[in-house]
């Protein structure tokens, strides 16, 4: 009996595990309120804010300073940043 307690933890804890993998995976991240612009080529791998052609949703690049992932960066900031283009780069 102890067995399948233990079992069903377990099982139950992957499920678990697994669903919030899949929620994390698919956000879309709110507009924000100040005025921004979309800063492409500077997220970091997993902290993008949304879309490109190989994802359609935030915090899924696969690798550093994608040239199509971009974040939110307050208005006129973009450009300071080293990396960063207002428009994507392939």
């Amino acid at each position: 009996m102890k067995a399948r307690i233990a079992t069903a933890a377990s099982v139950a804890a992957a499920v678990s595990l697994a669903i919030s993998m899949v929620a994390k995976a698919q956000t879309h991240p709110e507009k924000p309120t100040y005025k921004y612009e979309k800063c492409y080529g500077i997220a970091r791998a997993g902290h993008n804010d949304c879309y490109t052609s190989s994802h359609a949703c935030g915090n899924v690049s696969k690798k550093d300073s994608d040239g199509e992932s971009w974040m939110y960066t307050p208005a006129g900031t973009c450009l300071t940043i080293v990396g960063g283009s207002l428009s994507p780069k392939k």
